[in-house]
Parts: C-alpha cells; sequence; structure tokens
C-alpha cells in the first residue's frame, strides 16, 4: 500500500459529514450537541409544523412493530422529549421499565420535565447516554427504539453494534428515520420543502435557521433503506426487514438478535 493510500484513509477515518460539511471526528459530537441545544424548547413544536402532525403516525406505526409485554425492560435511545417512552410506560406496566436516554442533556431535561408534567415518573429512567458507547450491560433490553437520532450519530456502525449488545437474545431493534423516496416528484418536492421551507420555519420559530438547514442536510447524507438494513445485518441482527412510510421519506428498520 502506498503512503498516499495510507494518508488517504486515515484522513477517511478522521473525518465525517456534519450536514454536507466535512468535519474531523472528534468534532461532529460537539456540532450536533449544539443544534439540538439550540432547538430542544421549541422541538416539539417545530416536529408538529414540520411533519404537519404525520410524525405522531410514523411513531405510532413504530410502536405496532415493538411487540412491548407487561414486564420488559425498554431503552428509547435518543428519546429527547419522551413521544415514545411515554407509551411504553404505559406497556410495560409497573413490573417493567423503560430508559429514555439522549446524549443531549437540553433534550433530555425537557423530556424528563414532560414526563413529571404527564404524571410518568415510576417505571422510567432517565439517563444521558451515547450510543457509540452505552452504559448498559449486556442482555439487558428487550426492546430499542431509535427515532429520528441515527443520523445523528457519527459512527453508526458502532452504535449497531451496541444495540445488538445490549439487547437480549430474541430482542427487538427498531429504527425510525427519514430515508430516501424513489418517486422522482416527491423528491423534488421534498428538496424544495427542505432547504426552503424548514429554515424559514427554524428563524420564525427558534430564531435558528442554520439549525434545520443541517437537519435537512443530515437526512440527505443518511444512508439509503438497503444500506442501512446491511448496516444491521453486518451488525449481527436477524430478520432484517423495512417498512417505507410517506413514499420512502421515512423508513422503519427492524432486526432481531440472534
Amino acid at each position: 500500500m502506498s503512503d498516499s493510500t495510507k494518508h488517504t484513509q486515515q484522513a477517511d477515518q478522521n473525518t465525517t459529514h456534519f450536514g454536507y460539511e466535512t468535519v474531523n471526528t472528534a468534532e461532529k459530537q460537539e456540532k450536533v450537541a449544539e443544534v439540538f441545544h439550540s432547538v430542544a424548547a421549541k422541538y416539539d413544536i417545530m416536529n408538529d409544523l414540520m411533519s404537519f402532525g404525520i410524525h405522531r403516525l410514523w411513531k405510532r406505526f413504530t410502536m405496532e412493530f415493538t411487540g412491548v409485554r407487561k414486564g420488559d425492560k425498554v431503552l428509547d435511545i435518543a428519546g429527547g422529549t419522551g413521544d415514545l417512552t411515554m407509551k411504553f410506560s404505559d406497556l410495560v406496566g409497573p413490573e417493567g421499565k423503560v430508559v429514555l436516554a439522549d446524549i443531549n442533556d437540553s433534550m433530555l431535561k425537557v423530556g424528563r420535565d414532560r414526563l413529571l408534567d404527564k404524571g410518568y415518573s415510576g417505571n422510567i429512567e432517565v439517563v444521558q447516554a451515547n450510543a457509540e458507547s452505552l452504559p448498559f450491560a449486556d442482555n439487558s433490553f428487550n426492546v430499542i427504539t431509535m427515532a429520528f437520532g441515527l443520523r445523528n450519530v457519527t459512527k453508526k456502525e458502532n452504535a449497531l453494534a451496541e444495540f445488538n449488545r445490549v439487547l437480549k437474545p430474541g430482542g427487538r431493534l427498531l429504527v425510525l428515520e427519514f430515508s430516501k423516496t424513489k418517486n422522482p416528484l416527491l423528491s423534488k418536492m421534498y428538496d424544495v420543502y427542505s432547504f426552503s421551507a424548514l429554515p424559514m420555519m427554524g428563524k420564525l420559530i427558534t430564531n435558528d435557521a442554520d439549525s434545520y438547514r443541517y437537519l435537512a442536510e443530515s437526512i440527505r447524507m443518511h444512508p439509503d433503506q438497503e444500506t442501512l438494513k446491511g448496516m444491521f445485518q453486518d451488525a449481527g441482527f436477524a430478520n432484517c426487514e423495512y417498512h417505507n412510510l410517506t413514499g420512502g421519506i421515512v423508513a422503519l428498520h427492524k432486526g432481531i438478535k440472534a
């Protein structure tokens, strides 16, 4: 191997994407943290506005595939303001447990306060955690969900390996994330909306257009459906499949720990 090839490979290992920008791997986590610190207070409002409320249907569809039962232990990673955590709390009952985890402390504070305001506390634990290095023992959870968080992870393969590690054998991983539509007309409309309307809404609602421009770019840089399915398989998951929602703008990927 030539010195130039070695240098290129080393450079590739030390850099990653922050939206369309190439940054040092060590920088991305900090930059993503800044985005979510900025938007945390208005995150739920913006979710409803950006998706016209459809994100609630996407999450409801995800819940139907979890198979969660009373007494189960569930990890809602990148759970943010706790939408899925609340639903899981009701399903697992007092004998079960739900861990709301997020790397961003601003998002966790919003989520924790929202859960308390709605009377949720007994079977919920709130943990600040990095998806690439989870502070949980092997074979801890029956189900792991991650909704709209994987595209922000620096090394997605590391996160998927961690999910596999902390799941119990037979446990399910469900990742709900923006993806790629193959409909040319829908794709064009979505691009116009993402790069014009989203930053404008971000500016009006949160006084932060740049964060929502990054979110639009991060969606375009995220692996497509088949690529992500292959990453699930590489991480050791079996029975991997995905379901396209809203024409493929969003996809739900599922895998089972063998």
